[in-house]
């Protein structure tokens, strides 16, 4: 079972989360998709792969809210987890190489950079959200 958690202020990320669950499905694989909100670090560990989605926050930052402390929480537990990261932003767009960068320090396997859509996604964001899900599935 591959775990899509994700926070959305908009709408926007969570487009995007269901999107990549789709890829995902397309490749043949088990999906759940959830809201931060949703799930426990427990439960986001038991998950064989993660895809984990969050919209740009003010100075670049993951949302700081819900999202920062669930994922400073699961961040010791990645080493050798197969990830993908993705998200919506309004401006800049740098959070994305700052968090594969933590990524990549606590053993995680990112599997792809980061995937940030401007705003809303258009047919062709959802298509990008698609084929991360299925690099994801086929990992």
């Amino acid at each position: 079972m591959i775990g899509v958690i994700y926070w959305s202020g908009t709408g926007n990320t969570e487009q995007m989360a269901h999107a990549v669950a789709a890829g995902i499905k397309a490749a043949g694989q088990d999906v759940e998709v959830k809201s931060v909100s949703e799930v426990s670090v427990a439960d986001a560990e038991k998950y064989e792969k993660l895809a984990l989605g969050c919209a740009d926050m003010g100075a670049e930052q993951l949302e700081e809210m819900e999202f920062e402390p669930f994922y400073t929480e699961l961040e010791p537990k990645l080493g050798g987890k197969k990830l993908v990261i993705f998200g919506s932003y309004g401006w800049g767009g740098t959070w994305l190489e700052d968090w594969s960068t933590r990524i990549k320090d606590a053993g995680g396997d990112l599997l792809a950079d980061g995937l940030a859509v401007f705003g809303e996604p258009d047919d062709a964001g959802k298509a990008q959200c698609e084929e991360l899900g299925k690099t994801l599935a086929n990992a």
